[in-house]
């Protein structure tokens, strides 16, 4: 019996210096009704897990404090799924936040989705999507990520109407809050110690959703600033070898999970070619004989996994936009989408 409308699953390294901002959205904006579960995943350099604790004293019914030895984002996540005791699940990384009244309307439209189905047996969507916004500093306006005129709105749908998305717009992480117990039974794991692996979050469920659901609210504030974060150019660079992991992943879950809707392949497909060329374009950036020898054998490991999935990522129009032989074109329109977007 579900106690809680949302699990917020908040993985926490060495976060004292933001997480409290982090912890108060949620907890102003979702009272009695969310549950805040606060991962520390091994902090030892500040007072994360005293200011964890302190949080699950102060609020014993809505914060729960777990405290593990360190394996990386994707462990904290695991670790929060098995700790969520919500109808619903998020993950909301320690340096975001959410908007206060923006979750109150979330939780206002799952609590509707909930009466509507105890009435009349109406399907709860297995992955509900909101708005996240490019919280990036320095920028006075704010880029929205939102799925206007690609789902419908404010109603459950299957995958069969949702619409293909253009290359630059995709469902992340921030995006997505799925029901719990569809999570748990996709037997979703994430890996340990690996950078990137909201990616496999977002897609490896896929072939288990059967309805959704889309409310055109901008909830999450995706925080871009910070010298060492992981989506940072240049750190991105230097983990090249953990962006490759994760495509590798990513591609093996594709061909053993390839979904019977072909809706829900495309979605999955949009999402790995995203990946794909972003892993190619890394190691055109970082330009080194061993980045292309990467890149090469990325391209043989998708060929080796699946001819014809090989054959739709390098052959299209993405695919082949990275092959041209002018390097520095293909990094002037990379600079350019930064630019528009504000993505790292």
């Amino acid at each position: 019996m579900n106690t809680k409308l949302l699990s917020a699953a908040v993985p926490c390294y060495n976060s004292q210096a933001y997480m409290e901002h982090c912890i108060s959205t949620l907890l102003e904006g979702g009272g009695d009704d969310i549950q805040i579960i606060i991962v520390d995943d091994g902090s030892e350099k500040d007072n994360t897990a005293k200011i964890a604790d302190a949080y699950m004293e102060k609020y014993p019914g809505i914060v729960r404090a777990v405290h593990q030895e360190n394996g990386g984002h994707g462990e904290a996540v695991n670790t929060g799924l098995k700790n969520a005791e919500g109808l619903y699940f998020k993950v909301v990384d320690s340096d975001d936040w959410v908007g206060i009244e923006e979750l109150r309307q979330v939780l206002d439209t799952l609590r509707e989705l909930v009466r509507k189905n105890e009435e009349s047996g109406d399907p709860l969507p297995d992955m509900c999507l909101v708005n996240y916004i490019y919280d990036k500093v320095g920028q006075t306006h704010k880029k929205v990520m939102d799925c206007r005129g690609y789902m419908p709105v404010n109603r459950v749908f299957t995958w069969k109407e949702a619409k293909p998305m253009p290359p630059w717009k995709y469902v992340m992480m921030h995006s997505v809050i799925y029901r719990t117990q569809m999570l748990r039974d996709s037997g979703l794991v994430l890996p340990k110690h690996t950078f990137y692996v909201d990616n496999i979050y977002v897609t490896y469920p896929f072939p288990f959703v059967k309805y959704l659901y889309y409310m055109d609210v901008d909830l999450y504030h995706y925080y871009i600033g910070r010298s060492d974060q992981s989506v940072n150019e240049e750190v991105m660079k230097s983990r090249i070898d953990q962006q490759l992991r994760v495509n590798k992943i990513m591609i093996d879950d594709m061909v053993r999970l390839d979904p019977q809707d072909r809706h829900a392949r495309n979605y999955m497909f949009h999402y790995l070619q995203i990946i794909t060329v972003i892993s190619h374009l890394l190691c055109i950036l970082i330009n080194t004989e061993e980045s292309k020898k990467l890149s090469d054998d990325l391209w043989e490991y998708t060929r080796e996994k699946d001819e014809e999935l090989y054959k739709q990522l390098h052959n299209g129009l993405m695919g082949t936009a990275i092959r041209v032989p002018n390097r520095k074109l293909v990094i002037n329109i990379y600079h350019l989408l930064n630019k528009v977007y504000g993505f790292n």
